[in-house]
């Protein structure tokens, strides 16, 4: 089965916890703390493997979460960083944020990597919190979540020359004529399913890669038949070569086709229409196909289009085609990587000193980056952790909001999952 897109969940690994301990040795009488720090938690990183060819595996496993960081221990020992999850896609793929459909990726080099979530960073152990009036805290900091987003990966074929065409023209055929690519031929519309790539030898060390893309039809740019499954594979190609069928033995007129195809391309992006295009008049051998190719070279010619006469069954015709294929390819640039977004535009900029103190049922609710913060740093089983809590809201002016806000002895407040009663 050939999947050329996928949706996945990807999360960075949280970051462990900091430690709460003091030193315990035979001849100092007052130990310090000396909590370690926890490990930073683990990231997500996209491969390209040249290897594969289809994103199958993620129509199966849809998660994937990297290591977690350790807590950290006594003695300042740091918790042991989270394992980086790398996941394997084929050479090609674009990644993609759900939300903003933004690309956060292209990987078209051969293990090229990017990342796509962070690991959390580590808490704090309690050596840094000590101060000269706490000279035994039993605080320490919570690790951080890690970052987590839905990603969806579209793989597009890496090829310089796209075969383009109605089903059952012959593009097959030309592949396996030209290349050693073996895809699967036979007399039945739509054989093609999946993009097959080979690799185009000529004299002197020349080559080049050809892909036979899926064939299209009439309303492919709106999703008809294989649709966007086809166009997408022919955006990074830099020649098209549009083959027809010129025995006209289904009934079809080959100048009709030539048009119908291009509208379909021009209505899913004009990048595609305007890629050069070299006609190839298949089946040419046929009885009756030298006077359809003849109108079909005089029309193309008023467009600047060169068309060729070949043959697949018979093998003939190619040897001019490649020789101009190779030339338009040598004036061509590579194509580009697209644009991506930094990975951090999924980690905004925020100010940790914020907060907000809202009133929603009658419930005072207190929340914000610097809420987040502080309860990463409270142990809401300890006396002295609380106590610090109940000095940091007073100090940063939060009570005062409260204040402002109406709150009065008795009236419930919510601080992030920490629920009490405000007392003066």
């Amino acid at each position: 089965m050939f999947v050329d897109i996928a949706r996945i969940f990807v999360k960075g690994g949280d970051g462990g916890n900091g430690a709460i301990s003091f030193r315990r040795e035979k001849f100092v009488p007052h130990g310090g703390p000396d909590g370690g720090d926890g490990g930073d938690g683990g990231n997500i990183i996209i491969k390209a493997d040249s290897g594969m060819r289809t994103l199958l595996d993620f129509k199966y496993k849809k998660r994937y979460e990297a290591g977690r960081g350790a807590n950290g221990q006594g003695k300042k020992m740091k918790g042991k960083d989270g394992e980086s999850l790398v996941i394997h896609v084929p050479t090609g793929t674009i990644v993609k944020d759900d939300e903003g459909n933004r690309i956060i990726a292209d990987l078209v080099e051969d293990g090229q990597t990017k990342i796509i979530a962070k690991g959390g960073r580590g808490g704090k152990g309690n050596t840094h919190f000590a101060t000269s009036t706490r000279k035994a805290p039993r605080i320490a900091q919570d690790g951080e979540r890690g970052q987590e987003l839905w990603i969806t990966l579209e793989l597009k074929s890496i090829a310089d020359v796209g075969l383009i065409g109605y089903p059952n023209v012959g593009k097959s055929t030309i592949l396996s004529v030209l290349t050693a690519a073996r895809p699967k031929i036979a007399n039945y519309h739509f054989t093609t399913l999946k993009p097959n790539l080979g690799v185009v030898e000529l004299s002197g060390g020349r080559s080049f890669v050809m892909a036979d893309i899926p064939g299209l039809i009439e309303g492919a740019h709106e999703g008809v038949g294989l649709g966007h499954d086809f166009l997408r594979h022919i955006e990074r190609t830099r020649v098209l070569l549009h083959v027809i069928d010129i025995s006209g033995m289904e009934g079809r007129d080959p100048i009709s086709d030539y048009e119908q195809i291009n509208k379909e391309l021009v209505a899913y992006s004009s990048v595609l229409a305007e890629k050069p295009q070299i006609v190839v008049a298949n089946k040419y051998d046929l009885p009756g196909a030298d006077v359809k190719f003849a109108a079909l070279k005089s029309y193309l010619s008023n467009r600047d289009t060169e068309c060729f006469g070949v043959s697949a069954v018979k093998q003939e015709g190619f040897k001019s085609l490649l020789e101009k294929v190779w030339d338009l390819l040598s004036t061509i640039p590579e194509p580009e990587p697209y644009a991506e977004d930094e990975v951090e535009v999924y980690v905004e900029p925020v100010d940790r000193t914020l907060y907000h103190v809202d009133v929603e049922d009658g419930v005072f609710r207190v929340y914000g980056p610097f809420i987040d913060d502080l309860m990463r740093r409270v142990n809401l089983d300890d006396y002295e952790s609380l106590q610090y809590f109940q000095r940091t809201i007073r100090k940063r002016g939060i009570v005062d909001a409260l204040k402002k806000k109406g709150v009065k002895d008795g009236d419930t407040v919510q601080v992030n999952d920490l629920e009490f009663e405000f007392i003066e």
